[in-house]
């Protein structure tokens, strides 16, 4: 026995030793690659020195002699701050994600070469017009090759833990972000292919009830294939942006920006808002600087991790901010393949050959995947492809076609008026934004910068025959016509993802516009007080007070007291709680949960049984789709939908199905958070948990502290401060302002800046997440622009130079 319990004691020490000696690595692993913020380091190749300034979160303002410096220092200070998002982003572009993850990312790579990104990009750069880009990305992708070169024995922690490195850094990379910005705006891809799916399943009646108002009368439903032959569509493209998701390099979901002009500003002086609706992760989309040249540049906002140009901020002139079109620049073909040649489709009476990409995928630890995909001249096959005789649906996206969006940032961080802004702006193609603007003058302004496709017929909406050439475009809308507003008579503009043209405009832009809550609300504070403050914007940014409360909440108010001989002691509480409530969705309250779960069990007692567990998921994760939804039964009084299929011998009205929902949400909120209404606090049930892409890998997580939270949550999908979730995983919270800038034209030192995360992405970092709980209050960190003012705030300043 003694022997015995020599052995195990022996057999502890080792497992100890071994524990506390990895432990002691990856601390080791993670403090030797953080970078380094004072004194002085060799950047080889600069003219002259480059100082950087950095406050005590750890932002950093560069001050170089020339662009070609202060390009190449960026390069070298974005490395050290967040290299691996930066190679993580690269790969998502290039369809290299299965090299470091494994098989799992398969079908993701194949979507992202599908796409073409690298393709594209080179002939963007090979076409640039303007030298000065190519030279900053260059100089740019210079210095990130520096830091890579210098640090190989110092690399991010997520290097050592996929045990791989970094290749160098090339200008086409950074070009590829912004086309990867450009799929991701794309709302119809998901939103069309989920409706086709739909309809083919229950029919036209059950799917014109689910698009809005409006489209009704333009859809296109082709005679040829009005049944239920059109070919599936394949799984990879389903499954791909899931993936994507999962890693946090989902992008863009949404967006706010508003101006006050000189009229309604305190100061006299525009006052400029800005919030980008993006993926909460960790570390966060956004890159923060602020980079000076004197006489040539002085810029300050966030950039994307892995390219140098400022996408949304300010210079010494003028202030723009982004928020998302919503364009419809993606449509759906209906190809008929040869019966006696697969390789071959029919294009007006006449036979043409596929277009045969053939790729070979790299995947970890097994050997490369061959896969195949075939194009026409509308785009790739997306559909799956069964040989002689069967046809295919193909996809035409405007991303495709060369756009001007480098050099549209480019111009942007050096426009100095609306003239400017406005050539600048041009580029914008498949990027497609309505951007605000400001400038000292006193000018505000709103332009949408979109490639509106122009098409000979229909809509976009549905699919459609590529066989006959009618369906084809002619083009996109010229810029001239492209909505904008300068200097409207109500002093401010503001947008929101929601439609921005009247009934009178001649093009159509799109069917998937935000719903009016976000932007009714923005307007209804800024003409609240007759001249405004940045306090005021800052409370504007953090507003929970929802306008679809004040839409829904009479009709569900009113269903309940009408039934209001049965209601349960719970229920009777829950009523009494909705009734005295505010409309703010805040984190501490009770009503808000009672609410959202209503929302939440409304879909899917409507659509649930009809499309069944897989459809409903799909609708589900596309949100806006369900939202239109709701809101068209809900001001109809009622549908198809609402009648349960599963009691044939009654047909619900829309306020049994209110009822009936009502009873469900207060049976499941006592399962969930108590008997007791009161104790059914919102932020309890509501949470954000900011998710690094390791951080599934729970020891990974313990021994980096990859994951944060969960954190109570305030807002909702439907708040201008949008704490927002999938309706197809509810309540954990997964987008929302992904930034939030305030800017004083008045005195740009006086503006206001926050970001969900930090400045680093490296979890060792005292600068990783070190603004999140000045986030989630809802304060900000004043935002200097002043040499003087970074220099006198500066906590750390670092000199690169040539040589020592």
């Amino acid at each position: 026995m003694r022997l015995k319990h020599k052995v195990v004691w022996i057999v502890f020490v080792l497992v100890f030793i071994i524990v506390v000696t990895g432990v002691l690595y990856l601390n080791r692993l993670k403090k030797q690659s953080l970078p380094t913020l004072e004194g002085e380091l060799v950047l080889t190749g600069l003219v002259n020195p480059v100082t950087v300034y950095r406050d005590e979160w750890g932002v950093p303002t560069l001050v170089a002699q020339s662009e070609e410096d202060i390009y190449r220092a960026v390069g070298y200070v974005m490395a050290s701050d967040r290299l691996w998002q930066m190679d993580l982003l690269r790969r998502v572009t290039q369809g290299r994600l299965s090299e470091i993850f494994g098989k799992d990312l398969v079908e993701t790579d194949l979507l992202m070469r599908t796409l073409r990104m690298t393709e594209k990009s080179l002939k963007i750069l090979d076409s640039t017009k303007n030298p000065d880009i190519l030279t900053a990305l260059e100089a740019f992708s210079a210095g990130v090759n520096i830091y890579i070169e210098t640090h190989r024995d110092k690399l991010p922690p997520e290097f050592v833990i996929l045990g791989y490195e970094p290749e160098p850094w090339k200008p086409v990379h950074s070009a590829n972000l912004i086309g990867y910005m450009a799929w991701d705006l794309t709302m119809p891809f998901s939103a069309e292919i989920i409706l086709y799916k739909i309809r083919q399943k229950l029919g036209e009646d059950y799917f014109n009830e689910l698009i809005p108002n409006i489209a009704g009368q333009h859809a296109v439903v082709h005679e040829e294939f009005s049944g239920a032959d059109l070919p599936d569509i394949g799984a990879v493209f389903q499954k791909a942006t899931q993936k994507l998701e999962q890693l946090g390099a989902v992008v863009f979901q949404g967006s706010n920006n508003w101006v006050a002009g000189p009229e309604k500003s305190e100061s006299g002086a525009p006052l400029f808002a800005n919030d980008m609706h993006l993926g909460l992760s960790s570390p966060g989309i956004w890159y923060p600087m602020h980079q000076v040249v004197p006489g040539s540049l002085h810029v300050s906002g966030v950039v994307l991790p892995g390219q140098p140009f400022v996408i949304a901020g300010h210079n010494e002139r003028i202030a723009w901010g982004m928020t998302n079109v919503m364009v419809d620049d993606m449509d759906f073909y209906l190809e008929k393949v040869s019966n006696d040649n697969p390789g071959f489709y029919e294009y007006q009476g006449e036979w043409k050959a596929f277009e045969i990409q053939k790729e070979t995928i790299p995947v970890k630890g097994e050997k490369p995947v061959e896969k195949t995909v075939l194009f026409t001249h509308h785009g790739p096959v997306i559909s799956d492809f069964k040989g002689t005789g069967r046809d295919v649906i193909t996809m035409r996206w405007l991303g495709y076609d060369m756009s001007r969006e480098l050099e549209g940032v480019y111009a942007l961080n050096r426009a100095n008026n609306w003239h400017d802004f406005r050539e600048a702006a041009k580029g914008f193609i498949a990027v497609s934004q309505n951007i605000a603007y400001a400038d000292v003058d006193g000018n505000i302004g709103l332009q949408t910068c979109a490639g509106i496709p122009m098409r000979k017929k229909g809509d976009g909406l549905m699919v459609v025959p590529g066989w006959t050439g009618e369906y084809e475009w002619e083009g996109i809308v010229p810029f001239e016509e492209r909505p904008y507003s300068l200097n409207p008579s109500n002093g401010t503009v503001s947008s929101a993802n929601n439609k921005t043209t009247n009934e009178t405009y001649p093009y159509h832009i799109s069917y998937w516009y935000a719903l009016h809550y976000r932007i009714d609300r923005i307007r209804e504070m800024l003409t609240s007080k007759e001249k405004l403050t940045p306090r005021d914007f800052m409370r504007m940014h953090t507003d929970y007070k929802s306008a679809m409360v004040k839409d829904l909440l009479p009709g569900l108010l009113q269903v309940i007291h009408d039934h209001r001989e049965e209601l349960s002691p719970a229920e009777a509480a829950a009523l009494n709680l909705l009734r005295t409530w505010s409309g703010s969705m805040e984190a501490h309250e009770a009503a808000p949960a009672i609410f959202d779960h209503f929302y939440v069990t409304l879909v899917r007692n409507l659509f649930l049984d009809e499309m069944g567990d897989s459809l409903f998921t799909e609708y589900t994760r596309s949100s806006y789709l369900s939202r239109y939804a709701v809101d068209k039964i809900w001001k109809n009084h009622g549908g198809i939908w609402v009648d349960d299929i599963e009691t044939k011998e009654i047909e619900e009205s829309l306020e049994d199905m209110i009822w009936m929902t009502f009873q469900d949400v207060v049976a499941d909120l006592e399962k969930k958070l108590g008997k007791n209404p009161d104790s059914w606090i919102w932020g309890e049930l509501h949470t954000l948990t900011l998710s690094h892409p390791l951080g599934s890998v729970k020891m990974l997580d313990r021994v980096f502290h990859l994951n944060r939270g969960p954190y109570p949550a305030p807002g909702s999908f439907h708040t201008v401060c949008p704490y927002a979730y999938s309706l197809a995983n509810p309540y954990h919270v997964n987008h929302g302002a992904s930034q939030r800038h305030i800017y004083n034209l008045a005195d740009w030192d006086k503006s206001y800046v926050i970001l969900p995360t930090g400045i680093s992405g490296n979890p060792a970092s005292p600068f990783y997440l070190d603004q999140t709980e000045m986030y989630l209050k809802g304060d900000y960190r004043q935002d200097f622009f002043s040499v003087n003012k970074v220099k006198e705030s500066a906590k750390y300043v670092l000199t690169l130079q040539n040589s020592r």
